[in-house]
């Protein structure tokens, strides 16, 4: 950790210069401020973690946090606090700070807290939350970075359920020109069809029942912005001509109203349904299709993410045992083996959930195949070339089955499969199925 620059916020002089001459010691470059007022009035561009003391005078650790994120989004800050501040910590952790510590604390867990801090947080393997090493994980966040600071307002995201595609969104969005205004997220599977339309474009009072007064829409809220509509597939085939007309020149109209407004919006839009093949079928417009795809985000699932895995999961570990206030969760070599041959159908969502599940039940235990749920538990008790010989021979019958089934169109044969076509392309090209 040499050369990292750390600025340590706190009116306790000793402990400030102990700090100093410790981290010093580790090749670390410091700076100091002994209050939240003048932390805020230091550059924060050259500096890699903020130690931050809860108990401050003037301004408190709370609001200097929160002072930090609006300055500089993606500061690390490690949150110290007195012993019996524990929940307020906490609080801290679910306001943005990355860790916290209790005084008095060990040396060593300093410098593991603030390792793991950077591992989890630099630029350069994680891309607003989204972790990994892998090659795919590495291209798609190169491909973040050029699209976020590019001109282009239309992205198109495509993924299996669960991969990562509003993480995505939000780097698109965090990255950008437009990062200092909002981020509105929608999904279009979860409202109504007779309220969708209100929803993103506005309403006037009186323009349906129970529309008692004027409502702003999720396009006007985003102006300047970006909008992330997940589950764009879902959008009613009434709705999605006035999509069109919106995305083609930023014009829309509010429900009941007699003029059109004007708002200039990043829209992303994501999906884990194949649209050139509900075009073909009638259940989303082509000309809606080729407006959106014009830039394309193809975010991998996790199976094909290789040593990401175990990565995902010790974040996850990490931040769900500060969430809990405990150790956290610590993964024995059987239970890595069992999660490695898990397929992971949930992708990231799955694992995040199992790891939260594991830490309310096991907290700060080393957890071994045993503790895993019966499925994969199942998997971990044989022998790993017979489990990936099962499973790839499953596999390639439910491949050429549904190939079979479609006359080797391989649009159906992915809806039939309950996937994407990119996904249906990378299983044949890793199965070596020629078509």
């Amino acid at each position: 950790m040499s050369d990292v620059h750390v600025l340590i916020v706190d009116d306790e002089e000793a402990l400030v210069r102990s700090l100093s001459y410790a981290l010093r010691g580790e090749g670390m470059r410091i700076s100091t401020a002994n209050s939240g007022e003048a932390a805020l009035q230091q550059a924060l561009d050259d500096i890699d973690i903020v130690l931050l003391d809860l108990g401050l005078p003037g301004i408190d650790g709370m609001a200097t946090l929160d002072g930090l994120r609006q300055r500089s989004p993606q500061l690390p800050v490690i949150m110290i606090s007195a012993h019996g501040d524990t929940r307020a910590a906490v609080q801290a952790v679910k306001s943005g700070a990355s860790d916290y510590l209790t005084k008095p604390f060990e040396l060593d867990d300093l410098l593991a807290t603030i390792s793991n801090t950077l591992a989890m947080d630099a630029p350069e393997t994680a891309v607003a939350g989204l972790q990994g090493h892998s090659a795919a994980m590495s291209a798609l966040h190169a491909a973040v970075q050029r699209i976020a600071r590019s001109s282009a307002t239309r992205i198109l995201l495509l993924g299996e359920s669960g991969t990562g595609k509003t993480l995505v969104a939000q780097a698109l969005h965090t990255h950008s020109a437009r990062a200092a205004s909002a981020f509105i997220e929608v999904n279009c599977a979860a409202l109504p069809e007779q309220l969708i339309e209100a929803e993103l474009f506005g309403s006037e009072k009186g323009a349906y029942t129970g529309a008692h007064q004027k409502r702003a829409g999720l396009v006007s809220q985003a102006n300047g912005g970006t909008l992330f509509l997940d589950e764009i597939g879902e959008l009613p085939l009434s709705l999605q001509a006035k999509l069109l007309h919106f995305l083609e020149n930023g014009s829309y109209r509010a429900v009941g109203a007699s003029q059109a407004s004007n708002a200039d919006v990043r829209v992303v839009a994501a999906t884990n349904r194949d649209l050139a093949d509900d075009v073909r079928l009638g259940r989303f417009r082509e000309d809606l299709f080729y407006r959106l795809n014009v830039i394309t985000l193809d975010i991998p699932a996790l199976r094909e993410r290789g040593d990401d895995l175990l990565l995902l999961a010790q974040y996850f570990a990490q931040r769900q045992a500060v969430e809990e206030g405990v150790s956290a969760i610590q993964f024995l070599p059987d239970c890595v083996a069992a999660l490695r041959r898990h397929r992971w159908p949930g992708n990231v969502r799955e694992l995040k959930n199992l790891v939260e599940r594991l830490t309310i039940l096991s907290p700060g235990q080393g957890i071994s195949a045993a503790m895993l749920p019966a499925q994969l538990q199942a998997q971990a008790a044989e022998p790993a070339g017979v489990i990936g010989d099962q499973l790839e021979r499953a596999e390639r019958d439910l491949v050429t089955d549904a190939l079979s089934r479609s006359a080797g169109h391989k649009g159906l044969a992915a809806q039939l499969l309950g996937i994407s076509r990119h996904a249906l392309k990378r299983r044949l090209q890793r199965l070596g199925i020629e078509r």
